[in-house]
């Protein structure tokens, strides 16, 4: 497919604007080391060495950028771009204010911040000014996909309101059922730059990515759980046929090793640092009316193993006296201490323990109870799938998904973390559910209809 001068001309903007930026941070940041830092240092630094320590700066901006998706714009909404900035702000000005201070071999740097707060300050008015006048130009020079989508058995309706919350990049102008008929559907695909195919038989969807691929045509495609399975497959280069291998045997036992020490470490770290806030919540919760601080309940992990999770309690006493379900949108059993706790996730600090314990992994499939497990399988076999790795108190799920994700969509990015995993990708989760602490969709119930989070197509 070629790409047109147009096209690259676009992508050349987008590219400069963003290097522009880390470039004008970066700029910020060697003027405050020139002028304040510098001389503050126990040796001298030359030239290379002062370039050196500017460059790691800009490395971090980058790195944190990255991570946070701050340099996505057009792809987040322009509140995300802004928020995503504000956090890597943050993150690379401490990590070199304390690189800094180790520099010096002095911690009364640390009792001086003030140019490095001014410098935060500077940042944000930059980055969010950038923000905002980038915005402006995507919307301009990328127009929203007029799409055609192409559906079959399972109703359209909930793909096209997901994508009717962006409707700056997406626009369902028409679609068409798989029963219309194959010459019809190619007929009108041609009068569009871009298809949206819905869950439809793999013999069919086929054909339409390659005719897409041959008349130039932008093809979007819901994957199927084989085709997340072999997403990152191994690629077999000893014949001269392409062989694929996917092993689905989980994490290999360096992976195991590595993310188990990480999982002992950041549990320590984090008891140790959250303690004073665990006591508040505690205190709080004992305080409002008298009941458990803490409550468990069976939940299962790698190979269906079940294992007491401990969370704070943020329901009222007895709150499943009538069977188990999930937390509603409007759920009257939870307390004002509760909404709280809930809305921060706060609720799942003492997870900690269970993480410290084995039971868990920082980073994994949220678990389940075992009755939603099996209620889910009926409808979906491959729901147990997610359970070849350790359950986690946060995961690709929770950073990507909701709380009220269909299962279906749920196991799909669960299935996604297992065939993709890699250590970097557990560091990254880590800084992303710092991101998505105080985002109230994450946190939001199912609807007052629903016992679990099957919902009908």
């Amino acid at each position: 497919m070629k790409i047109s001068s147009s096209l690259k001309t676009k992508r050349m903007i987008m590219f400069w604007s963003k290097l522009f930026i880390v470039f004008i941070q970066t700029g910020m940041y060697g003027w405050l080391w020139y002028n304040y830092y510098k001389d503050m240092m126990p040796v001298e630094y030359w030239r290379r060495g002062n370039w050196a320590l500017i460059g790691l700066y800009a490395i971090f901006i980058l790195a944190f950028s990255r991570t946070f998706g701050a340099l996505k714009v057009g792809y987040l909404k322009t509140w995300d771009i802004m928020y995503s900035q504000i956090l890597t702000i943050f993150c690379v000005n401490a990590v070199t204010y304390l690189q800094l201070s180790l520099i010096n071999g002095d911690w009364k740097l640390l009792e001086n911040s003030r140019p490095m707060w001014i410098l935060c300050v500077a940042d944000l008015i930059v980055v969010l000014l950038w923000a905002l006048f980038m915005r402006w130009i995507y919307a301009i020079i990328y127009p929203p996909h007029e799409m055609l989508l192409i559906y079959g058995d399972i109703s359209p309706d909930r793909i096209i309101r997901k994508l009717e919350s962006r409707k700056d990049k997406y626009h369902v102008k028409e679609k068409v059922a798989l029963s219309a008929g194959m010459d019809d559907i190619m007929e009108r695909i041609l009068h569009y730059n871009a298809i949206l195919i819905g869950d439809i038989p793999a013999e069919e969807r086929n054909q339409f990515v390659k005719y897409c691929f041959e008349k130039d045509v932008r093809c979007y495609s819901i994957p199927k759980i084989s085709d997340i399975m072999i997403r990152n497959a191994d690629n077999i280069d000893l014949f001269d046929c392409p062989l694929l291998l996917y092993r689905n045997n989980g994490l290999t036992y360096r992976q195991l090793f590595v993310k188990r020490c990480m999982d002992i470490g950041i549990s320590i770290t984090g008891i140790l640092l959250c303690s004073p806030l665990m006591l508040g919540i505690a205190l709080a919760i004992k305080m409002y009316d008298h009941g458990p601080v803490f409550y468990k309940q069976k939940r299962q992990t790698i190979g269906g193993v079940e294992f007491d999770i401990l969370k704070f309690r943020s329901m009222i006493v007895d709150s499943e006296k009538h069977g188990a379900r999930l937390a509603k949108a409007h759920d009257d059993r939870i307390t004002p201490v509760g909404h709280f706790i809930r809305r921060t996730h706060f609720d799942e600090l003492p997870q900690l323990f269970n993480i410290l314990k084995g039971d868990m992994s920082f980073v994994g499939p949220r678990p389940e109870r075992k009755e939603i497990t099996e209620e889910y399988a009926k409808e979906i076999p491959e729901f147990p799938f997610r359970l070849k790795v350790k359950a986690g108190l946060t995961g690709y799920a929770q950073v990507y998904g909701q709380y009220n994700t269909v299962p279906y969509d749920k196991l799909k990015l669960d299935l996604t973390y297992i065939t993709s995993y890699t250590i970097w990708l557990d560091i990254k989760l880590i800084f992303l559910t710092v991101k998505i602490l105080f985002q109230k969709e994450k946190s939001e119930g199912v609807d007052d209809g629903q016992k679990t989070a099957l919902k009908k197509p």
